[in-house]
């Protein structure tokens, strides 16, 4: 019995020694092994190694040999010309020296961030705060993320970390300064659409100047050719009615009476203070004798218009109609009563229409 219990506790001693010497190391880590505080050896390959058993003697640290990422919290930076933005940015970064890590911050990730966030803010504070309002949206804003990086980077090699990348992921105005911004912008809108405004009235005045003189154009075109037509008509209408007077003048002058007589006494309340002898009733006998009707000499002018044959009123006819017994007993050459109105509008017998 006292041998079995021997047996396993010197087991139990053994697994304890084996177990308490062994350790492992993975991929994504490496090791700084310690002796009383110093650093003896520093593990950066993946495997089985052994140490001294038990951790009183030497004691086995490990650190984390991936990339790693740190997010700064919002912040406020002022730029050069007094402004503020409200920027979101972060870091990444890479721990290659375990040793350097190990005496600067005692191999502790926290403390490392806790100096790494101080460092970062003062790095973006500072390439911030040497340009303008509208350098951080513009092209130079993955400059500035570069001059961030290497700034941190610098004071990041005495704690053993490599600094991979800077990323500015947001950059906010203040309230205030997107107040500003914005009614910046609305002013420049404002402009533009005014100045837009006043090109297209310009355009339209232009048009419409165009358009009036062209319309101008045309309306005295065709006036002057209204005009041109007009005083064709006329001079054409002149012309067959001197042809028309030429062909049997006494006529063309009885006919004028006629319309004129006509015209003058249609109503038949006109009332005419002249003179016995006035002219204007020659064809009555105003002054005591008929005018004469010679024989038309000349041939019928053509107007143009074809129609049937006419025959011209025989001047014997008319002589005898218009003599001056008939006149003035106010009889007609058969006895009856001479009605001057049935006179003037009484048409001509078919076989003899006046032309």
């Amino acid at each position: 019995m006292n041998r079995l219990v021997i047996v396993i506790v010197a087991l139990v001693l053994a697994a304890y020694v084996l177990f308490s010497s062994l350790f492992i190391v993975n991929e994504r880590e490496q090791v700084i092994v310690t002796r009383f505080g110093e650093i003896t050896r520093e593990i950066r390959d993946p495997g089985i190694y052994f140490k001294i058993p038990t951790d009183f003697i030497e004691t086995v640290q490990y650190i984390d040999k991936r990339l790693l990422r740190y997010d700064l919290e919002r912040i406020r930076l002022q730029v050069s010309g007094g402004q503020f933005y409200v920027v979101d940015a972060f870091i990444t970064y890479r721990i290659e020296d375990p040793t350097r890590f190990r005496q600067s911050v005692l191999g502790s990730l926290q403390l490392a961030e806790q100096r790494i966030a101080t460092r970062f803010e003062s790095a973006l504070r500072g390439v911030y705060g040497l340009r303008e309002f509208d350098a951080a949206l513009s092209e130079q804003r993955s400059e500035m993320m570069r001059e961030a990086r290497d700034l941190v980077a610098a004071d990041m090699v005495e704690l053993g970390i490599t600094v991979v990348d800077v990323r500015i992921l947001v950059t906010d105005l203040t309230p205030e300064v997107s107040q500003q911004t914005y009614e910046r912008m609305k002013a420049e809108r404002l402009a533009e659409a005014a100045l837009l405004r006043a090109r297209g009235q310009e355009q339209a005045q232009i048009l419409r100047a165009i358009a009036d003189r062209q319309a101008v154009e045309i309306v005295s075109a065709a006036n002057r050719d209204s005009e041109i037509i007009r005083g064709e008509g006329d001079a054409e209408r002149n012309r067959i009615y001197a042809e028309a007077y030429t062909q049997d003048e006494a006529f063309f002058e009885f006919f004028r009476s006629m319309e004129a007589y006509r015209t003058a006494l249609d109503d038949g309340s006109t009332t005419m203070l002249l003179s016995p002898d006035s002219a204007f009733f020659r064809f009555f006998g105003a002054e005591g004798t008929l005018p004469e009707f010679p024989a038309p000499t000349a041939a019928p002018i053509d107007i143009g218009v074809e129609g049937p044959s006419e025959q011209p009123i025989d001047p014997e006819e008319i002589e005898n109609l218009l003599s001056t017994d008939s006149l003035v007993s106010g009889e007609g050459p058969a006895g009856e009563p001479l009605d001057l109105e049935t006179l003037i509008d009484e048409p001509q017998p078919e076989e003899a229409p006046a032309q």
